[in-house]
């Protein structure tokens, strides 16, 4: 089955500004990076446009009041914020036109979500989106409209019974829990850096869902300097068996490479090579408990050339079945130099993080803690699904 690049040349308008982190230029470098290794010319793969996504789609998400504020600050951003939606504040800086940027982001996922289910594709990914803080009812973290949520509503909506969103962002997926904290029809699991150190401070083990859904609402928080083999035992050890006992159709994935060692906003310790190893196990899990169905979104990451494009290509290449090369491409170094001030590394993988033994152990300890508290609280109710 052929696989899908989410994607239209034309300029990606979602933007706070030169000095908001969160810069387009690092998903533009990630396509750029992607065709320099011709991934994107694969026999089995495609380039689609987004979808369109309008204000009757946003309003089956998000409030009415909040979407009128973020309408009436798109066309007036010159106006007085608007704190009590999270908008004009140091994390959601109000920007002319972000109305319709960010449902452009969202009609992105939502292309995604359609031409899998469809059976267009097996897989699909949506470099751009990830928004995945947003909330119902106002912006957050750098999040005014929720694409995965609306890529999981687009699903639900069009005939999938059972969806699995599983998110790898440094920071909590908090979000897409609070759109689907409470139906059955949804399973999110959340690795993140703890809520203990970090935004958005939530994401523990007891927040496990509510009412009918309760076991469907899975959280993985770990400590600091968390380095890819503690990072993986924790994956391994909770989402295999989430999946297995919930049997989702559909399986859709948050990418954020904020969790690498180098990210300026956050403290785990992951590399390039982690994020190869999480993509060869989520595309495993897609096909042993989807029938394939991938929808991918990009998220968080904040080292703009040196890691973002690196990382969302090796999730590309193995999400397509192309391979990548050796090293990356000279040109696309040198356009990411002059583009960015920074230069990347030469190569896809960084190789491993070396951490003393006892390092090594506390912070093993304290995964597994979580874990097992995760597992105490949850997979009972998740199990009894099955």
């Amino acid at each position: 089955m052929p696989s899908a690049l989410i994607w239209s040349d034309d300029h990606l308008r979602y933007d706070f500004g030169p000095d908001h982190p969160l810069k387009p230029i690092r998903v533009e470098l990630t396509v750029d990076l992607i065709r320099a290794c011709g991934l994107d010319r694969g026999r089995d793969v495609r380039t689609l446009p987004r979808a369109q996504f309008g204000e009757d789609d946003v309003l089956r998400l998000h409030t009415e009041d909040y979407v009128e504020a973020v309408r009436t600050l798109s066309a007036r951003p010159d106006g007085p914020g608007a704190a009590r939606y999270g908008l004009g504040l140091g994390d959601n800086p109000v920007f002319a036109g972000m109305h319709e940027a960010s449902l452009e982001v969202c009609g992105a996922s939502v292309a995604a979500a359609q031409a899998v289910w469809e059976g267009t594709v097996a897989h699909a990914f949506n470099p751009a989106g990830g928004l995945h803080h947003a909330m119902p009812d106002r912006a957050s973290g750098f999040c005014i409209y929720d694409d995965p949520a609306a890529a999981v509503e687009w699903l639900l909506r069009h005939g999938a019974r059972r969806v699995a969103y599983v998110d790898v962002d440094t920071h909590h997926g908090d979000g897409v829990q609070a759109f689907f904290y409470d139906d059955p029809r949804v399973l999110t699991i959340s690795l993140h850096e703890s809520g203990r150190y970090l935004f958005p401070g939530t994401g523990f083990p007891d927040e496990i869902g509510a009412g009918d859904a309760l076991g469907t609402s899975l959280n993985v928080p770990l400590p600091p300097a968390t380095c890819g083999s503690v990072y993986l035992e924790a994956f391994d050890a909770v989402v295999p068996p989430a999946l297995d006992a919930f049997a989702p159709e559909v399986l859709v994935t948050q990418l954020g490479c904020d969790t690498h060692v180098t990210d300026p906003l956050a403290h785990l310790a992951l590399t390039t090579d982690d994020y190869e190893a999480i993509a060869q196990r989520l595309h495993r899990l897609a096909h042993r408990h989807a029938s394939g169905r991938w929808v991918a979104t990009g998220g968080g990451g904040y080292q703009i050339a040196t890691v973002v494009p690196r990382a969302w290509t090796i999730y590309f290449a193995e999400l397509s079945g192309g391979e990548l090369p050796l090293e990356v491409p000279f040109e696309w170094l040198h356009r990411a130099e002059e583009a960015t001030g920074d230069r990347p590394p030469p190569a896809f993988l960084d190789g491993p993080v070396r951490l003393s033994g006892e390092r090594l152990t506390a912070l093993r300890a304290e995964a597994r803690a979580s874990v097992e508290a995760l597992k105490w609280a949850a997979f009972d109710h998740l199990e009894r699904r099955s």
